[in-house]
């Protein structure tokens, strides 16, 4: 016997349980739909990419634990000045350097298991289609005109900031001053040209009034104020175009074959390509839009939260229901950038590490609100506490012995041996309605550290209940006292793998594998 049939033996003999961790499997029409932001090809990936792939697969995972239909899309941007500059540096035709860099990023989504239904890139031709058509409907809604631009423009950020937006800075390296835009710090560089805007502008009421009737849009709270802020500041008409003698490589204007698309509309369309626009299925909700959740960092939450919304706004498309904005992995408490070289190569890390120890890492440190800085000194102490010593630690006094086996504890349980009663582990009442409420409010690290907390509190109860001392008695009262435990404990350690399942995929389906759980009774 297994705990297969555990329930339905204790059903029989009237016996009281707490149920295992489920959730009602409500049918719906529309799937869950999750993106990672689309990665720039400009450089190699590091760990700060693998953390937003991790986290949204966590959070794809989650909802398929609970019976629902997900998607998780993923991919790659390729176009724009800073991969025309990298791929000349490199020396090489820029749709090579981006099959390589690509290839790179779909590599690190495999290895870290990531459970993706879309690798969408924004050179594919289905999204060419996508974004022109997208840029017709704009123009026809009268939202596109023409006119010469001048202002301070960040190759880096692939954006103009207003005057109000821009400081002189002092490099500490070399004493060089410099224009940089406030918002992130990198340099700007004037530039005066013709091409096309986007009337930015005529959105700021109607975002406003979005914002007001979705005050959990963005997410955490303290960055909905901001954007809320930026938005009622005031919003200048966006230029979205570069002329060609400036930028080839990207998606050309329709009908104006002197500009290319502003980077940003094009990678921002990659979310409703990949949900079948301007086909029937994006309109039907089949394929899953709206978004129910797009998952960035901190530093693009201004193309995510304001001009994507306005894009969609202009044209009465449906918007993501929210967006997930975490914080940054530091570094020696400096930020992780492809540009400054202040990078870890994830490959690497989970050679080292292991794929599941990383993901496990990555969730229970990382942090939406605040940011983490990456030691490997503190994945050795997560793996020594929680994972070897924790986890490790519970699953071999479990099943780890010839005094007892967890069957026998399941058929005693069942045979009405002892009395079952409640469960004595108090973290375990609950955890899994406190775990979904932390995926409720988007928050992965706060739901692993409440299935920690069980681990850590069976391993106490059993060390407290001393099952191998009993056992010495060898009565059959002794007997009946440690299947006892070994029932408890081992209850609280197939709903603690249950959980973990989003976060380890492999660990998890191991340890139940062992405690003999089945593949339908896994959520």
């Amino acid at each position: 016997m297994n705990f297969n049939t555990l329930a339905s033996s204790l059903r029989r003999t009237n016996i009281a349980v707490r149920p295992r961790f489920s959730s009602t499997k409500t049918p719906v029409e529309k799937p869950y739909y999750i993106t990672t932001p689309i990665f720039y090809v400009n450089a190699a990936p590091h760990v700060g990419h693998l953390y937003t792939m991790v986290l949204t697969d966590i959070l794809k995972r989650f909802q398929e634990l609970k019976g629902r239909k997900a998607i998780l899309c993923t991919g790659t941007d390729e176009h724009g000045m800073k991969i025309q500059q990298a791929a000349s540096l490199s020396n090489e035709d820029p749709k090579e350097f981006c099959d390589r860099v690509s290839e790179t990023f779909k590599q690190l989504a495999a290895r870290a298991n990531l459970s993706y239904d879309h690798f969408i890139r924004t050179t594919d031709p289905t999204h060419k289609e996508a974004v022109q058509h997208f840029w017709q409907l704009l123009q026809e809604r009268g939202y596109i005109y023409e006119k010469k631009h001048q202002g301070w423009y960040s190759v880096s950020d692939e954006t103009f900031y207003p005057e109000s937006g821009i400081e002189k800075r002092l490099d500490p390296a070399t004493g060089r001053t410099f224009m940089a835009a406030q918002e992130t710090g990198k340099e700007v560089e004037w530039t005066a040209e013709k091409n096309y805007h986007f009337r930015l502008s005529a959105l700021k009421e109607p975002l406003l009034a979005f914002y007001k009737q979705n005050p959990h849009f963005v997410v955490p709270a303290s960055r909905m104020r901001d954007i809320e802020r930026w938005v009622s500041d005031g919003l200048e008409d966006l230029s979205v175009s570069r002329p060609i003698n400036r930028l080839t490589w990207g998606i050309r204007v329709p009908d104006d074959e002197s500009q290319t698309i502003y980077v940003w509309l094009d990678a921002l369309v990659n979310y409703i390509t990949t949900a079948g626009f301007p086909s029937g299925s994006f309109f039907d909700g089949v394929a899953g839009w709206p978004a129910d959740v797009h998952v960035i960092g901190k530093d693009i939450m201004r193309f995510h939260c304001i001009y994507w919304p306005a894009f969609l706004l202009a044209l009465d498309l449906p918007l993501p229901k929210q967006v997930l904005t975490h914080a940054h992995w530091t570094l020696g408490h400096a930020k992780m950038a492809k540009s400054t070289g202040n990078v870890v190569n994830p490959f690497f890390a989970m050679d080292r590490f292991g794929v599941d120890a990383m993901r496990f890492y990555l969730a229970h440190d990382g942090g939406i609100s605040d940011d983490a800085d990456y030691a490997n000194e503190h994945i050795v102490e997560r793996y020594k506490k929680c994972l070897s010593g924790g986890l490790g630690n519970l699953l071999l006094r479990v099943t780890g012995t010839k005094i007892w086996e967890v069957e026998e504890a399941v058929k005693a349980a069942a045979g009405g041996e002892f009395e079952v009663l409640e469960n004595p582990i108090e973290a375990l009442h609950g955890v899994g309605e406190r775990v979904d409420a932390c995926f409720g409010e988007l928050n992965p690290r706060a739901g692993l550290h409440e299935i920690m907390q069980v681990i850590y509190d069976t391993n106490k109860y059993v060390q407290s209940a001393a099952p191998w001392t009993v056992a010495k008695a060898g009565t059959p009262a002794s007997a009946a006292e440690v299947h006892r435990i070994i029932f408890h404990a081992s209850e609280a350690l197939r709903i603690s793998a249950i959980l973990l399942q989003p976060y380890m995929p492999s660990k998890a389906r191991e340890i139940l594998d062992v405690l003999g759980v089945g593949e339908g009774s896994r959520g």
